[in-house]
């Protein structure tokens, strides 16, 4: 190895070299760098993350010292036969350089992946192959563990599991057996209420401190009765309840794993509303906690309106309406009434009819004839109301919910012949039957105001009903106005002899007519929620047991800690029987049942042998990963196990990685520090990961609010898909040709599309090719530079040429392509070079610090350029460049830095900070244009070259939006000041 005082020049290589010049930076000799660095690292632990206490220690043996702990994950990913494809790994390298940063930077970093097993493609694969799901899955796992780790992930690799393996199945039954084992007392706390154990309620009830539902003691009930009382309160019970049956899968889902469309998201079957006894969750105890606990965390916030919405929490009013009785026209008789749910009961003045669903118990009895003043249009035909909405029931009846909300806007409906009594005015108004009011939703009844709903309004149009104005906007109504006003404004016609609302802001005239209608007795106000109970059941083979029993009376009895886990047994067909998708009148048939033997168990509990039988449903594929956070913490079973009744996770453990406020940057609520994933969990996953975490917290289990103080919602990378004339695809990889040009495959043209990357769509590309052709750290490179990571972007394979340029680059600024020598001197740098390398500095810290790699990975790309054009790079200028490129590619930096001289491992040096005495500069603003648009501004050295100022304005996080991921046709560069690129 060459001396930095006799270091020879730097050999640049020709533009076509004659020989490939023996150290060079090839894609075989980032190879072998990246497998050498991978198994060292693996070798001396140097990605283990320290617990405060335990066995769990850094690679050197030691426990965490001063290191702030920082905890990041990634989304749970599910091992797929099909292996991994480039579009995959963007949030995982997103993650790591994220980790490796802030490791850097001295923080205690937590990193690990595990595998969220459990899932229906290998329940389908088994069916199809017979083949057990757990072998095909074990299979996958092992392909996905080596692409990952060929990606060089600074994973904690002791902490890695899979949520089939039996001690984590252990602890997922065991989380649901706490929840079985409570209640929800919604006094606690001052009224904010939490979660309780059943044993509480019991004794409660025993020492007459709670009543009872219906009234009795508690000394009267049987001990079948007490339990009954008991497992109806359970946050985890079991009822009968309308459920979403999908005859084509053949399992029940739950309401977020259907499509708007009424249609099953795996599958696409058609779901059907059945009555079946099922587990579920009562996650609504929860809503206003769900809701309200958003504001404590750092979340995007289209997911947290997303959750907001998906609770769907309404503050207003129930306000209930007297039906007209009388012997002519009401077979019901006097003293019927209606109950509404409205979110505006300011606007009751305005209510001019009511509309209930088709199912409400008001349409059982019907007017024998039509009252006075009935209308033609309302009739529906009909001679009678008994004909009209017997007929419109049975129309209705034949519709899912989903087609009758779809279906609203063809307002179809009919009067039913009842007449209410507005209580703000006393007018007597019609009653409707519509079937966009469904009986599950709310009372099954509402109070329609044209004046200030379009919907209601375009009712009124269709049926010819009056409209009344409540609420008038600042300077009133435009001139020509026809419809619903919606907007903001102050009240009008709204008054009574009691009450006048007229003038009135909206919150204002909400709050008085709330106490005028409780004065009454005619309302009071309330809060309701869209939010529905977690079906939790699933009559699938493949995922965890419940461990439940049920006894001779057909009850629920928990099974105790030390029996767990609950296994799976074998069954001779992994398929739920499944039938024809339209046949809505079948019933499930669970895989689990056609084990007898299994099924069918004697034990003894406590109180003598006694045959039980096993729950044949399974937990949904949720369930692994509501809690998979905390296993990362401690994967080792450190604790006694849930035999000797301790927790789920050490709660010191707990406390240190995700307590309020664990770090500087943890907020009140705790939990994960950086959590990257897709925005498709924005409901599911995350809802019900916050529930479970929620009621753990209760329990005295963990210490955090939320389970993921802050969310990084990442991009896509898309690709180009080509089809032939007869609309088949063709092997992306093999068309030739360009937007000007056109594009052909064999010679034929074909047309082009973009979006998802698939098999099908013959536009899959591999990390495994890209190691091949290019090492994981070009790979890695790329992928980071292709722009935010927040927004979608298309992959082209073409263009990852210009990363490896880069590191090639970088490369030859310290190594000599011929001899393998150094070429660095120990000159001290000039000042235009220590400029130039604390700019870089102080901007790639930043870049960092937000989560930016593109703009930082341009700013390193420029400063390397610098370095390109000395005759000699002083070690002082490229040492700490090595080390800001070790985030983004570790192995080509982790070898530059030993054969700089260092020993050991770069991954816990300090990132270079910035000496400010250097950053004093002037500078030029440059304008970036887009298709001719200001889209962008950049501060930038008077000299910088043309090369640097285009790299620096396609990097522009607003130019990069602004591009949108069209081609780019020609970059005009006019340094310093201008740069206009055309798309």
């Amino acid at each position: 190895m060459s001396t930095p005082d006799t270091a020879p020049a730097r050999s640049e290589a020709p533009t076509e070299p004659s020989h490939e010049p023996a150290h060079r930076y090839t894609p075989a000799l980032a190879q072998q760098i990246e497998e050498r660095w991978q198994d060292l690292w693996e070798e001396q632990g140097t990605f283990w993350a320290a617990n405060p206490s335990g066995a769990l220690t850094d690679g050197d043996g030691e426990n965490s010292g001063a290191g702030r702990p920082f905890f990041i994950m990634d989304m749970f990913p599910y091992p797929s036969g099909a292996g991994l494809h480039v579009g995959h790994p963007l949030g995982y390298i997103a993650t790591d350089v994220v980790g490796r940063f802030r490791m850097m930077c001295g923080d205690n970093v937590l990193h690990a992946l595990g595998y969220d097993a459990f899932g229906l493609p290998a329940e389908q694969y088994a069916v199809q192959t017979g083949q057990h799901p757990r072998t095909t899955t074990e299979q996958n796992i092992v392909t996905m563990k080596r692409q990952l780790r060929r990606m060089g992930l600074a994973h904690d690799s002791r902490r890695t599991f899979a949520t089939i393996d039996p001690e984590y199945v252990r602890w997922t039954q065991w989380i649901f057996l706490q929840i079985f084992d409570s209640w929800y007392d919604a006094d606690a706390d001052d009224g904010k209420g939490r979660a309780r154990r059943i044993s509480e309620l019991e004794a409660e009830y025993a020492a007459g401190e709670r009543a009872l539902p219906d009234g009795r003691s508690w000394s009267d009930l049987s001990d079948v009765e007490r339990r009954d009382v008991l497992d109806a309160q359970r946050l985890a019970y079991v009822d009968e309840s309308p459920v979403n049956w999908c005859p084509g899968l053949g399992t029940v889902l739950a309401n977020e794993e259907v499509t708007s469309d009424g249609r099953s998201e795996r599958g696409n079957f058609p779901v059907f509303q059945r009555s079946l006894r099922q587990w579920k969750m009562r996650i609504t105890a929860y809503a206003d906690r769900l809701t309200d606990d958003l504001e404590l965390i750092d979340w995007p916030e289209k997911v947290k309106s997303m959750q907001r919405n998906w609770i769907g929490r309404s503050t207003g009013a129930n306000v209930r309406f007297d039906v007209v009785g009388t012997a002519e026209y009401d077979a019901a008789g006097a003293g019927g009434q209606v109950e509404v749910f409205t979110t505006r009961p300011d606007t009751l003045f305005g209510a001019t009819f009511m509309v209930v669903a088709p199912e409400h118990p008001l349409l059982d009895e019907v007017p024998a004839a039509w009252p006075e003043g009935t209308k033609g249009v309302w009739t529906g035909g009909h001679a009678t109301p008994a004909e009209a909405v017997a007929a419109y029931r049975r129309e209705a009846a034949a519709k899912t919910a989903v087609e009758r909300q779809a279906d609203a806007g063809k307002k179809t409906g009919v009067f039913t012949g009842h007449l209410a009594v507005n209580p703000a005015n006393g007018s007597t108004i019609p009653v409707f039957t519509a079937d966009y009011v469904l009986m599950g939703y709310g009372t099954g009844a509402i109070m329609a105001v044209p004046g200030g709903d379009q919907r209601d309004f375009a009712f009124t149009e269709a049926f010819d009903l009056p409209v009344v104005y409540t609420v008038e906007p600042e300077g009133g109504f435009p001139e020509g106005f026809a419809g619903a006003w919606t907007g903001a404004g102050r009240a009008i016609n709204s008054s009574n002899d009691e009450i006048s609302l007229d003038g009135l802001g909206v919150e204002d005239a909400k709050a008085a007519i709330i106490a005028w209608l409780e004065s009454k007795g005619a309302g009071e106000g309330t809060t309701t929620y869209r939010l529905r109970d977690w079906l939790f059941s699933r009559q699938r083979y493949w995922g965890e047991p419940f461990p439940i029993l049920w006894d001779e009376d057909d009850r629920p009895v928990a099974i105790p800690g030390e029996m767990l886990p609950v296994d799976l047994p074998d069954v001779p067909d992994y398929a739920p029987r499944t039938f024809a998708p339209d046949d809505a009148a079948s019933n499930p048939e669970a895989p689990l049942g056609r084990n007898d033997e299994w099924v069918h168990v004697t034990l003894d509990l406590g109180d003598g042998p006694k045959t039980y039988r096993r729950d044949t449903n399974t937990m949904p594929n949720w369930a692994g990963s509501c809690w998979y956070y905390l296993r990362y913490l401690d994967p080792t079973d450190s604790t006694d196990g849930p035999a000797a009744g301790t927790a789920v996770v050490d709660p010191e453990l707990e406390q240190y990685w995700l307590g309020p406020r664990h770090n500087a940057t943890s907020g009140p609520a705790g939990g994960v520090d950086l959590y990257v994933g897709g925005v498709e969990h924005a409901v599911l996953h995350l809802l019900y990961a916050r529930f479970w975490h929620k009621v753990l917290l209760d329990l005295g289990y963990v210490s955090s609010l939320e389970p993921f103080g802050k969310l990084f919602n990442q991009g896509y990378i898309q690709a180009y898909a080509f089809t032939d004339a007869r609309g088949a695809y063709v092997p992306a990889a093999e068309v030739e040709g360009d937007e000007q040009s056109g594009f052909t495959y064999q010679g034929q043209p074909v047309d082009r599309e973009y979006g998802k990357m698939g098999k099908s769509l013959k536009n899959v590309v591999t990390p495994d090719e890209m190691y091949e052709q290019y090492g994981a750290d070009t790979f890695r490179v790329y992928e980071m530079s292709m722009g935010p990571l927040d927004l979608s972007r298309p992959w082209e394979t073409r263009a990852v040429v210009g990363s490896q340029r880069f590191l090639q680059r970088l490369w030859r600024n310290v190594v000599d392509e011929e001899t393998g020598a150094l070429v660095v001197t120990d000159d001290e740098p000039e000042t235009a070079t220590l400029r130039a390398l604390h700019r870089a500095v102080a901007d790639v810290r930043v870049e960092m610090e937000h989560m930016r790699p593109n703009t930082a990975i341009a700013k390193l790309i420029t400063y390397n350029n610098h370095l390109t054009s000395l005759d000699r790079v002083p070690r002082a200028a490229v040492e700490p460049l090595v080390l800001m490129v070790a985030p983004i590619a570790p192995h080509i930096a982790e070898e530059l830095w030993r054969r700089l001289g260092h020993e050991g491992s770069l991954a816990r040096e300090p990132f270079p900070e910035a000496d400010e005495q250097y950053l004093v500069a002037e500078t030029v603003t440059c304008v970036v244009q887009v298709k001719g648009k200001v889209r962008g501004r950049l501060e930038v050295p008077p000299a910088i070259s043309d090369t640097d100022l285009e790299a620096a304005a396609l990097a522009e996080p607003n130019v990069v939006r602004a591009i949108d991921g069209a081609p780019v046709r020609k970059v005009i560069v006019r340094a310093p000041k201008l740069v206009n690129i055309v798309v």
